[in-house]
């Protein structure tokens, strides 16, 4: 008699993880297993996540140094991919001598390796391994949206790292998200336990023509510094492609809609999206047609109903503008402008002067043009993101700005 398998075998019919994705191919993505050994030294651990571009494992790290990591992250990416963007940023990032606080706010990387797969050569990135994204801690929470308090303690971190991304690093993240920051890791053993509990509970799994397809494991809420992530899709700022379509399509800032000159600032933009997402239960934008599919004339109509209509300077800056506008500014779009959007009616979790400053800030990054966004030090010391330290005393508002008072308080 057959001992039956300690994991849940998953029906070949049912599809899991990768398989759910619109362009998945089976033959793009490397049949990774558990145990496996990646370089004579990787050992692989657990399923971490998934991706349309890379599969990511947990690993443990056979020779690892006594004051290294023991755990490390292994991203292994699709066959197909034509153009590794990570890769060369992660390569400058760590050919940079910066003291700049923010660089241990970015995900750091250890090695970059190539391996011949059943259908091309795949990269892997050996990144160091961290918690889970701030998406799935706000998931984690009551009512899926994030503590107040506990949102404003881990935007400053994110402000560090990108500030340092900015002027530093000269890098446009591009893809600033819930999903692309991760949490830190304070306390390193939770790994074991982590790896303990695949040990003694499998992750279910299917097999399917001859691969395995694992369904990841979630770690557990961590305490540590956030880390800015994923900088698959970044730029670097003096080689900047005007037509390049980038950022996540609801998140996108209007310079990239209409396809203008872009920069540091969509990031800026992609922020305020961010707080909204962790903050509110609903997006307050929803740029989609009615088959679902997104549309930039929902996105760009939706825009001017919560900012009003764009500046003509604006829209000169690209002939796409013109697709959607008359000649001096007013909108021509088959889609109508929504009569009764507003942030204030969007808001509906603040109250009182906490709400007014909330959106005041919004209000402060959603400009059309992106040089009238603020810098990420404004940000910073805004007052709605520093009411914790100007009530702690950390911070002072002097003449309606907000000054740091404690000597050992570093931006």
């Amino acid at each position: 008699m057959t001992t039956p398998p300690r994991f849940e075998l998953i029906d070949p019919d049912v599809l899991v993880e990768e398989e759910t994705l619109p362009e998945y191919r089976p033959e793009r993505y490397y049949p990774v297993t558990i145990n496996q050994l990646f370089k004579n030294r990787y050992r692989v651990v657990v399923k971490l996540g998934y991706g349309s571009a890379s599969t990511v494992w947990l690993c443990r790290d056979l020779h690892s140094a006594q004051d290294a990591p023991s755990h490390v992250a292994l991203k292994v990416y699709v066959s197909s991919l034509k153009v590794h963007r990570e890769l060369p940023v992660y390569q400058h990032l760590d050919s940079l001598e910066s003291k700049h606080m923010g660089r241990r706010n970015v995900r750091k990387i250890f090695e970059a390796f190539e391996i011949p797969g059943p259908h091309g050569k795949h990269m892997c990135l050996v990144h160091e391994a961290c918690g889970v994204s701030l998406f799935e801690l706000t998931n984690l929470t009551p009512g899926k949206v994030m503590d107040v308090g506990v949102l404003r303690q881990i935007m400053r971190p994110v402000l560090n790292g990108l500030q340092y991304l900015h002027e530093e690093a000269k890098i446009v993240h591009t893809d600033l998200q819930p999903n692309n920051v991760l949490m830190g890791i304070n306390d390193p053993s939770i790994f074991d336990s982590f790896e303990q509990d695949e040990v003694e509970c499998p992750a279910p799994r299917k097999e399917i023509h001859g691969r395995t397809i694992y369904m990841s494991r979630r770690m557990q809420i961590t305490s540590g510094f956030p880390k800015i992530s994923d900088l698959s899709e970044a730029r670097f700022i003096d080689a900047i492609v005007d037509s390049d379509l980038v950022m996540p399509d609801v998140h996108r800032a209007p310079e990239n809609i209409l396809g203008m000159s872009w920069g540091p600032a969509i990031d800026i933009w992609a922020l305020a999206m961010m707080l909204w997402d962790l903050l509110e239960r609903y997006r307050f934008l929803s740029p989609y047609d009615e088959e679902g599919d997104y549309c930039d004339q929902h996105h760009l109509a939706q825009l001017i109903a919560i900012l009003g209509p764009p500046p003509l300077d604006f829209l000169e800056r690209s002939e796409y503008s013109w697709k959607y506008f008359n000649r001096d500014g007013t909108w021509k779009g088959d889609v109508p402008i929504p009569p009764d959007m507003s942030l204030e009616a969007a808001e509906k979790r603040l109250e009182g002067p906490e709400k007014r400053q909330f959106l005041a800030l919004m209000r402060k990054i959603l400009k059309w043009r992106p040089e009238d966004r603020p810098s990420i030090k404004e940000i910073f010391f805004d007052e709605w993101l520093c009411a914790d330290l100007i009530e702690s005393g950390v911070v002072q508002q002097r003449d309606g700005e907000c000054v740091v008072l404690a000597p050992a308080f570093t931006v």
